[in-house]
């Protein structure tokens, strides 16, 4: 198992576009257990595209060194930098 992740701030004030609701939010999303982990998560694309924005979701995920997957309606983040490999 992995020593536990460093802590990130939640995009920074200066981050354009993203309001308070979306920095509570984006804190939620990254301050659950499975993060701390390195395990995975998921969150519905309308939820992430109404409340904090793709562009603003995505570059926290890679500021982060994770990776992202969008299947079905649903962002799937792999909350660690280990490689990603689809099997079928």
């Amino acid at each position: 198992m992995r020593d536990t992740l460093p802590i990130h701030p939640i995009l920074p004030r200066s981050a354009p576009c993203v309001d308070e609701e979306a920095r509570r939010w984006l804190r939620g999303v990254f301050s659950a257990q499975a993060v701390n982990r390195g395990g995975v998560i998921r969150r519905a694309v309308r939820d992430v595209d109404r409340i904090v924005g793709r562009a603003a979701f995505e570059a926290e995920v890679q500021r982060r060194g994770f990776h992202m997957v969008e299947n079905a309606g649903q962002f799937v983040i792999f909350c660690n930098n280990e490689p990603v490999r689809v099997i079928l």
